[in-house]
């Protein structure tokens, strides 16, 4: 089953690629083995470690923006598991999820080009952690897409009976976005697909 799949940005979408690619090098590879789970490695945890140190920014292709396709599966395995927690949710039943989601749903093309609408802008925070040596504030920056913004994509599923749990997970991007910051709000969307449709 191939469903193409098309999100409109309800808020700005900020960007998770370290500016410096030093910091992708020396950060995620402190933390992954293979080059394949530095980059899951980003899109499962976004990179509010990586950010403190630099501006955070989309990665490009001839000077327009993209998504990668396993930022759409970790936006899926962060839906999962927060709605995992929520009795009565398909995502509450679904057995061994990441299993699942890598295994046997898969999104293309592997470069999602953001149409954007507007300027591309910034934005400016605060983050706040604390550590055995107290609280420590740094600011965090990042590159963002204006709301409205949209972006295009075919998810496919080896299982048909997979679709009512992705919608489910699309259905709470909502509530929840992807990218950046998503616990403010950032990343928000609403979106289209077609189960019906021969991607």
């Amino acid at each position: 089953m191939k469903i193409p799949v098309t999100l409109t940005f309800t808020e700005e979408l900020l960007g998770t690629a370290a500016a410096d690619p030093q910091i992708h090098t020396e950060f995620i590879a402190s933390r992954a083995p293979d080059a394949k789970s530095r980059e899951q490695e980003i899109a499962e945890r976004g990179a509010e470690e990586v950010e403190v140190r630099g501006m955070s920014v989309f990665p490009r292709e001839r000077g327009q923006p993209f998504l990668y396709d396993y930022q759409i599966k970790g936006f899926f395995k962060d839906a999962c598991s927060c709605l995992a927690r929520v009795p009565n949710t398909k995502s509450s039943k679904l057995k061994a999820y990441r299993k699942v989601i890598d295994g046997t749903i898969f999104i293309a093309p592997r470069k999602i080009f953001i149409q954007t609408k507007g300027e591309i802008g910034d934005c400016q925070r605060p983050l706040r952690a604390s550590g055995p040596q107290g609280e420590r504030v740094a600011l965090a920056h990042s590159e963002t897409v204006p709301a409205g913004s949209r972006v295009e994509f075919v998810v496919e599923l080896l299982d048909d009976n997979q679709w009512p749990v992705v919608k489910e997970w699309l259905d709470y991007g909502r509530l929840r976005g992807i990218g950046q910051w998503r616990n403010s709000g950032k990343g928000r969307f609403t979106y289209k697909a077609d189960a019906k449709a021969k991607a």
